[in-house]
């Protein structure tokens, strides 16, 4: 039997939280009720008062409760509710956690859910659900439940929708995985680009004794893979994709935000880092291109992705970037440098060959970054076997002197 929390401004749907709760103990789980409403008086009792939410962040309700500001009521329970979750979870008093809202519960319900870790059942039944969810799932497994109807009232869809809601988030917490002797994690960044250099060293990583996590480095894959590191739960990095910054810094679509590089140069885990795929940013068909981009490169990966090559100004600018992030590193960090291509289609002879933007970025990369992190030259292409192999060794040697398994 588990306990989960059901989290939501019990002032004005708490009659279908309420419901929700009821099919959830139907079903021989144990309920946590959670108000984070703030301008009216809860419609049913709950088990953790919005007072208490907002003390866990040293929030005093008072004064917004006198100004009656809705705006600013959200944005004070987006701010409490994971500090409240996060610290339940950790002690162990909840098991799974569930939400009902529009715009204003789904912002506060995700916020709390993108506080707990990845694999701890979280289930948000929103308004909201069909659109862009990007900004309330972020980088966490939080799955989004359209609501269908508007969360107002109990009738014949809503009841239907939040009865199998109720039965969705009992069945995640009941369904378990067990863990055995698990490996140390390395987690690893790939495009279709760097495919084959990540696939083979995959491979002699796991001959190792390490479980290898491969992200796809399409901007939700670069920030789950920097909040897995935030985590604590990763051994070592092999950051061969780093093509996410050229989105970043060019304006793509794929851009992983201004962070990316950060955690493992923070936690002091052991990493690697390529320049791979800096040759390209991303955008959609071909019409999707900003104007302002007109008479530069562009190759079309296929209907729906159009690359266009990065120039050597931009590939200055790159290195200046990545360097920095690095040069922050606390753990051992090496970086390799394929002098043939950092991409499938940037070797000699392929669309995207640009020996001086390729020569703008290794020479930033080398000159700006500090003493002590070495510079790896192979004449090779990113996906050449002997390149993942060096990459490897690399990492292998950053784990041992960094005390992982090596």
């Amino acid at each position: 039997m588990a306990t989960i929390a059901v989290l939501g401004t019990l002032d004005t749907k708490g009659i279908e939280h309420a419901f929700l709760a009821d099919r959830i103990r139907e079903r021989g789980h144990q309920v946590l009720l959670v108000d984070v409403g703030t301008l009216g008086e809860p419609q049913v009792r709950p088990d953790l008062t919005r007072a208490e939410v907002a003390a866990a962040a040293g929030i005093d309700l008072a004064p917004l409760v006198a100004r009656r500001d809705r705006g600013e009521a959200v944005t004070a329970m987006t701010r409490a509710a994971p500090v409240l979750v996060a610290g339940l979870a950790s002690a162990a008093r909840i098991q799974g956690i569930i939400s009902l809202g529009g715009g204003g519960g789904t912002a506060i319900g995700t916020a709390a859910m993108r506080a707990l870790p990845i694999g701890f059942p979280k289930l948000m039944v929103s308004t909201l659900a069909s659109g862009n969810t990007a900004p309330y799932v972020g980088a966490r497994d939080i799955v989004m439940f359209p609501s269908v109807v508007d969360v107002a009232g109990l009738n014949r869809v809503s009841r239907e929708i939040l009865a199998r809601a109720a039965g969705a988030i009992c069945g995640m917490v009941e369904a378990r995985w067990p863990t055995g002797e698990d490996r140390p994690v390395i987690v690893a960044s790939q495009f279709g680009n760097t495919t084959r250099c990540v696939e083979h060293a995959r491979e002699l990583l796991e001959r190792a004794g390490y479980e290898v996590l491969v992200f796809a480095a399409v901007g939700t894959g670069g920030r789950t893979l920097e909040s897995l590191v935030d985590s604590g739960m990763v051994a070592g990095v092999l950051d061969i994709t780093t093509t996410e910054w050229a989105d970043e810094l060019v304006g793509g679509v794929l851009s992983a935000g201004p962070h990316r590089l950060e955690a493992a140069a923070r936690a002091g885990v052991p990493a690697i880092v390529t320049p791979g795929c800096l040759d390209m940013v991303n955008f959609g068909p071909p019409d999707t291109v900003p104007a302002k981009f007109q008479g530069r490169r562009f190759y079309a990966h296929n209907p729906q992705v159009t690359l266009m090559r990065t120039t050597a100004e931009e590939c200055v600018e790159l290195g200046r970037i990545i360097s920095d992030k690095l040069n922050a590193s606390r753990g051992p960090v090496t970086v390799l440098i394929p002098l043939r291509g950092i991409s499938v289609i940037s070797a000699p002879g392929q669309p995207f060959h640009d020996a001086a933007a390729d020569e703008a970025l290794f020479a930033t990369l080398k000159q700006r970054l500090r003493p002590g992190i070495p510079v790896l030259e192979l004449d090779a292409n990113i996906n050449d076997p002997a390149f993942a192999e060096a990459c490897v060794a690399a990492l292998l040697n950053g784990l041992k002197s960094g005390g992982g398994l090596a």
